[in-house]
């Protein structure tokens, strides 16, 4: 299949084709994503708590982000793949922004990169960023690297003060030059209100079902990640429970001298060669 381009996702939002976004963080994975035809690969920073192990996606780093993002390119080469900007690889300047950005391009094989927040200062960075060539995706609503500031992982935009604020932050992204936003946690209303207000794709997680295209982290919604379970994902599978009985059943059946059986889990040697080889090792 071809790989989708930024043309392409903003035909599908005029047209109200919706647009399938899914994470992705290693090769296995991304190949998987690219045979069932998802249309745009994000490469979160969230594989810090799913293939890392740590409790947030603050200890993320630039050379975790371009590591995974080249895994997922060469799973998935036909595929549109966002990479995420870790914790503290952007916020100091527009300067420290251009050039990370430029690595997951350059060196991770993103098409695109991410940024999380909405002020002026995220503002200034989605413009320096685009104007330096790189497609960047902004992301309001609950933003992981600010959970401090937020309280933690909570919905926003939950009254009317909160929503005119995330609506005025999706404007003021769309503005600076993103080609596209991420909206995460918010009310359905609002994300309704953001999508007909915006000239560019919407795409939404926990965002309700107006918005242009969904995302779902796919360890969540394949139930691979057991920590905690988000309201807004759907379980498709319980992969976890699948692959821990495939654990449990290969090791009762190596401890009870059930695997490997020799006539269908080894390799054969001639009766002649095994002659042979005895009468060598006796030499």
């Amino acid at each position: 299949m071809a790989k989708k381009s930024r043309l392409d996702f903003e035909r599908m939002a005029a047209e109200g084709e919706k647009i399938v976004y899914l994470t992705a963080y290693d090769y296995l994975t991304a190949k998987m994503a690219e045979k069932a035809g998802i249309d745009m690969i994000l490469v979160g920073d969230s594989a810090g708590m799913v293939s890392l192990g740590y409790e947030t996606t603050l200890p993320v780093t630039m050379e975790d982000m371009v590591r995974f993002c080249q895994a997922v390119r060469r799973g998935a080469p036909n595929t549109f793949i966002v990479g995420d900007m870790p914790y503290m690889s952007y916020q100091v300047s527009d300067e420290q922004a251009v050039i990370n950005a430029g690595r997951l391009i350059q060196e991770g094989g993103a098409d695109s990169v991410k940024l999380e927040g909405g002020g002026e200062a995220m503002a200034s960075r989605i413009k320096a960023i685009n104007e330096a060539g790189i497609l960047v995706m902004g992301h309001i609503g609950l933003t992981p690297q600010s959970m401090a500031q937020q309280g933690g992982y909570k919905a926003q935009g939950r009254n009317s003060e909160a929503a005119v604020k995330v609506c005025q932050e999706a404007k003021r992204l769309e503005v600076a030059g993103a080609f596209s936003i991420l909206v995460e946690a918010i009310p359905t209303q609002v994300g309704a209100i953001i999508t007909n207000r915006a000239n560019i794709p919407i795409l939404g997680i926990g965002a309700g079902s107006k918005t242009h295209g969904q995302l779902l982290i796919y360890a969540d919604m394949v139930g691979l990640y057991d920590n905690f379970t988000p309201k807004f994902v759907k379980k498709y599978a319980n992969a976890n429970e699948i692959i821990t009985k495939a654990f449990s059943d290969y090791a009762k059946d190596v401890r009870e001298n059930n695997f490997p059986v020799d006539e269908e889990h080894t390799y054969k040697m001639k009766e002649e060669e095994v002659e042979n080889f005895l009468k060598k090792l006796e030499q």
